[in-house]
């Protein structure tokens, strides 16, 4: 059995190992500077990941605040309220959800999305909330703010189940002694239910986010694909993982292919680094008092 794990270590450590290997060109060029660098011209071959982490890691935080709330929402009436003709096909369509090609979500985000955006929600942003510079400039339809609604969409489902089926599995006991004592169905559910569920509820946040983070081709298709850092939501924006989809076909010379590369050994580090602080914060909410202390 020690076998299978093993296994597991050795194909993160010979991706890693491949992804450095093909980009030290790259890395004896620009050194750490690649990471800060603003400038992406392969025309003469100058190079720099800083726009594209930045846009990776709020287009990800930004659909985590849109989806977070929906998915513990959803879950938790699903599993303590919802009436069973209820339950049941609003289930069913959380699974269909996250069977959906995100090329299809891209696909309506396009159609759909886009037009709504830039004709009614953005302007209506700028209008109220224009004074915060998260909500300045134009409202195109295709930029940060429409990438990030489309992935909290898809990212909503796997919150919800994995949430859900957390929920559900809390001992029947406990929340049997939250009643015997008078507690209501929301007390029962707030004090007993989520704490003893909290870590649960945490891992699907991060499962959620690893999503998100490595997305590619929904966010390819909204997020403007422009190398350039910007507090504005409205304006485009790059990925990681959309600029290795963009550009790597097109890669001509040695450099800027070992540059793309390079983004995808950032990109692999942004997703430990990321899950690494998941993983903290887990233990930081958790290492407090056990749950019968709580409830006593």
């Amino acid at each position: 059995m020690m076998a299978f794990p093993i296994m597991i270590l050795l194909l993160v450590f010979g991706i890693f190992f491949k992804l450095t290997f093909s980009s030290f060109l790259s890395i004896k060029k620009f050194g750490f500077g690649f990471l800060l660098g603003t400038t992406w011209d392969p025309v003469f071959e100058n190079f720099g990941a800083l726009p594209f982490i930045y846009g990776t890691v709020v287009s990800s935080l930004v659909a985590l605040l849109i989806a977070v709330p929906i998915g513990i929402g959803t879950a938790i009436y699903l599993a303590e309220y919802a009436p069973w003709w209820i339950k049941n096909p609003v289930s069913l369509l959380v699974d269909l959800l996250a069977a959906i090609p995100s090329v299809i979500y891209g696909l309506w985000g396009i159609f759909v999305l886009v037009p709504l955006m830039r004709t009614g929600i953005e302007p209506f942003l700028g209008k109220y909330l224009g004074f915060l510079p998260f909500f300045q400039g134009v409202p195109y339809g295709v930029g940060m703010i429409s990438a990030s609604l489309v992935l909290a969409i898809m990212i909503v489902p796997f919150i919800i189940s994995v949430s859900r089926e957390v929920i559900l599995a809390v001992p029947q006991v406990y929340k049997e002694a939250a009643y015997a004592v008078g507690s209501t169905r929301w007390e029962a559910v707030r004090f007993i239910i989520l704490s003893y569920a909290k870590q649960g509820i945490l891992g699907a946040i991060i499962l959620a986010l690893g999503r998100a983070i490595g997305e590619t081709m929904a966010v390819t298709m909204l997020i403007g694909n422009n190398v350039k850092i910007s507090a504005s939501l409205f304006s485009p924006a790059y990925t990681l993982a959309s600029v290795i989809a963009n550009e790597f076909a097109e890669a001509t010379s040695d450099l800027y292919l070992s540059s793309l590369i390079e983004i995808a050994l950032v990109l692999l580090f942004v997703s430990i680094l990321v899950n690494i602080i998941a993983r903290l914060l887990i233990w930081s909410v958790t290492k407090n008092q056990p749950l019968s202390v709580k409830a006593a």
